[in-house]
C-alpha cells in the first residue's frame, strides 16, 4: 500500500473547517419579523411578573423579596409595558402595587388559591385591602390560578369563593385558567365579571408548531367568545419559551419565541382584544417542576436581566455565533492535530477509511461543540444538573481527540472489562484509559436518559449534540478497529439491549415530528450497535 500523502489529511481539515463554517453561518441565519417583538414605542398591554432571581424561589415559604429588587424590576418593565400581573400576595409581592404607582404601571393583581382555607382566607383579606389603598393602580383582581387544573379546589367551592370577594372590591373580578377548564366548569362564568383564559400553544395536549401559534391563539379566543357571550375574554396567559425540550413539532428557540410574540401581538391590534404575555423575566426556580422549558418563557433573560430581542437588532438562535463556531473550528484542529502526533510517535500507514474517520468525527464534534455548549448553559441546574451535562460535554470533546490517536495507532475501543476487569488485563496507557473513560461516561448518561424518556419523559431535555460528539468515534473505532475474534462482554450486551429499546420506545412515544427525539435516539442506536459489536478476549485470573 502506498503512503497517503500530507495533502489528504491536510484537504480533509480544509474541508472539516469549511463544514463548519456553513453549518454555522446557516444556524445563524436571523430571522425577519413584520413587528418587533418588543418595542417601547407600542408597550405591551400586560405581562406575568414574578420578582425571583437566582436562587430565590415561591417553594420555599422563608423567600422574602426585597422591595428594592422589585421596585429595580418595575422601573425596567414600565418602559415596555403599562400594566404587570401578579398571582400571589406571598414572598413580597404584596409590595408591587405600591411600587408600581411610582413608575406608572396598573396591576392585575391575583389571589393564590388552594386546598389551605385559611392560606386563601389571609390572601383575600390581603388583597381586599391594597385595591383599597391603591384603587388608581389595581385594575382588576384574579381570584385564583388555575386551580380546577391543579384539582385543589371544587367548582361550587371556587364560585362561592369568587362571589364572597367581588362585593369586597371595587373593580371587576375574573378568575384564570387553562381554556380547556371554562369549558368544562361553566359555573364560573356567572360569578366573574370577564374571562380569563390561558393559551399555550406549546402545552396544548396535541402540541402546536410556532408558525401556527398566534392563529390557534385566536382560534380559541373567538371559540371562548361564541361559548361564553356577553362578557369580555382577556387572554391571561400566551407565549413561548426560548429554550427546552421539543414537544412533537413545538420547538422551543429565541427566534420562535420572537415570532410567535410578534405575530401574536399584532393579531391583538389588528382584532382588538386584550393579552397578557407570559412572562416577563425567566424564572429558573420552574425548571424544579417542569425542566428547561418551564424555566424560559420570559421576555428578559434571568441572568444579566435584559431583554432577549432589543429593538432593532437581528434576532437568531446562536447570537454568539461567531465564538461558537470558532472554538468548533479549533477542536477539528486538534482532532487533526492528535491523528498528526500518533503518526509521528508511532510511524505507520493508516488506510484511509481512517483519515476519513477522522475528519468525520472533526467536524461533527466541531459543528456540535457550540450547540451542545448552548444547551448545558441553559439546561444544567444546581449543582447535579451541572456535574450531569458538563460530563457528557466532556465525554464529547475527549471522545473525538482520543479517538483520532486509537483509530491513527490500530487500538480497538476497549471493554468495560479491560478497563474495570483484574489488573492484569488492563490497559494501562493514558490514551487507552481517558477514551475508556469517556465510554464509561457517555454509556451510563444515555442509558440514565434513555429510561427517563420511557419512564418520565414530560419535562426531559434531550442530549443529541453531546451525545453525537461522544458516540460517533465510538462507533467509527469499533468499525475500523475491531477485534476479529473474542466473545461478547455480557455488561455491552445488556447496555445494548436497554438502549436498543428505550430508543424504539422513545421515537413511537415522542412521534416523527419530533426531530431532537429522533436525532437523539439515533444516537443511542448507534452506542447501542457499538456496544453490541464489542469484542473482548481471555482476562488473566
Amino acid at each position: 500500500m502506498e503512503p497517503i500523502s500530507f495533502r489528504t489529511p491536510l484537504a480533509l481539515l480544509v474541508i472539516s473547517l469549511g463544514a463548519i463554517v456553513a453549518a454555522w453561518w446557516w444556524l445563524s441565519t436571523p430571522i425577519k419579523l413584520a413587528r418587533a417583538p418588543i418595542d417601547p414605542n407600542a408597550k405591551l398591554l400586560c405581562v406575568s411578573y414574578a420578582p425571583f432571581r437566582g436562587a430565590q424561589t415561591p417553594l420555599s415559604p422563608t423567600t422574602h423579596v426585597d422591595a428594592e429588587q422589585i421596585a429595580e424590576d418595575l422601573a425596567q418593565l414600565a418602559k415596555i409595558s403599562d400594566c404587570v400581573r401578579t398571582y400571589s400576595i406571598e414572598n413580597g409581592l404584596d409590595q408591587v402595587p405600591a411600587l408600581a404607582a411610582k413608575v406608572g404601571l396598573k396591576v392585575i393583581q391575583g389571589i393564590w388559591l388552594g386546598s389551605n382555607r385559611l392560606k386563601n382566607l389571609a390572601q383575600i383579606a390581603t388583597v381586599v385591602g391594597l385595591t383599597r389603598q391603591y384603587p388608581d393602580v389595581i385594575t382588576a383582581v384574579v381570584v385564583g390560578n388555575e386551580v380546577l387544573l391543579r384539582g385543589e379546589m371544587t367548582t361550587s367551592d371556587l364560585a362561592a369563593t369568587i362571589r364572597s370577594v367581588k362585593p369586597q372590591v371595587s373593580v371587576p373580578i375574573t378568575y384564570a385558567d387553562v381554556w380547556e377548564y371554562w369549558l368544562r366548569n361553566r359555573e364560573v362564568y356567572d360569578a366573574v365579571d370577564f374571562v380569563t383564559i390561558h393559551i399555550l400553544p406549546y402545552w396544548e395536549d396535541y402540541p402546536i408548531r410556532a408558525k401556527y401559534a398566534a392563529s390557534h391563539v385566536d382560534d380559541i379566543r373567538k371559540k371562548m367568545a361564541v361559548a361564553f357571550p356577553g362578557k369580555e375574554i382577556l387572554i391571561g396567559e400566551t407565549g413561548w419559551p426560548s429554550a427546552g425540550r421539543m414537544r412533537e413539532g413545538a420547538l422551543p428557540s429565541r427566534t420562535n419565541q420572537a415570532r410567535v410574540v410578534s405575530e401574536i401581538l399584532d393579531l391583538a391590534k389588528r382584532e382588538n382584544f386584550r393579552v397578557n404575555l407570559i412572562e416577563a423575566y425567566d424564572q429558573p426556580w420552574k425548571r424544579q417542576l417542569e425542566g428547561t422549558v418551564g424555566g424560559n418563557w420570559g421576555l428578559f433573560d434571568a441572568v444579566r436581566r435584559q431583554l432577549k430581542y432589543p429593538p432593532n437588532e437581528a434576532i437568531s438562535n446562536y447570537p454568539s455565533w461567531k465564538l461558537q463556531m470558532g472554538g468548533g473550528m479549533a477542536l477539528s484542529i486538534l482532532v487533526f492535530g492528535a491523528a498528526w502526533l500518533t503518526l509521528r510517535r508511532r510511524p505507520w500507514t493508516p488506510r484511509l477509511a481512517s483519515w476519513i474517520a477522522v475528519g468525520l468525527s472533526a467536524t461533527t464534534a466541531g459543528i456540535l461543540l457550540g450547540v451542545a455548549a448552548d444547551k448545558m448553559l441553559y439546561e444544567s441546574y444546581g449543582f447535579a444538573g451541572w456535574l450531569h451535562w458538563g460530563a457528557l460535554l466532556l465525554a464529547g470533546i475527549v471522545s473525538p481527540l482520543v479517538g483520532a490517536n486509537a483509530l491513527m495507532s490500530g487500538r480497538a475501543l476497549p471493554t468495560f472489562l479491560e478497563l474495570l476487569g483484574p489488573r492484569d488485563g488492563r490497559d494501562q496507557s493514558a490514551p487507552a484509559m481517558i477514551l475508556g473513560a469517556a465510554l464509561i461516561v457517555t454509556t451510563l448518561i444515555s442509558a440514565e436518559t434513555a429510561l427517563g424518556f420511557v419512564f418520565d419523559p414530560r419535562y426531559r431535555d434531550f442530549p443529541f449534540a453531546a451525545l453525537t460528539m461522544a458516540v460517533l468515534p465510538f462507533a467509527t473505532l469499533m468499525l475500523l478497529n475491531r477485534p476479529k475474534e473474542g466473545v461478547r462482554p455480557i455488561a455491552e450486551a445488556l447496555f445494548a439491549g436497554l438502549l436498543a429499546g428505550a430508543a424504539l420506545y422513545t421515537v413511537f412515544n415522542e412521534g416523527s415530528d419530533n426531530w431532537q427525539s429522533l436525532w437523539t435516539c439515533a444516537a443511542y442506536f448507534l452506542l447501542a450497535v457499538t456496544l453490541w459489536r464489542a469484542r473482548a478476549g481471555q482476562i488473566p485470573k
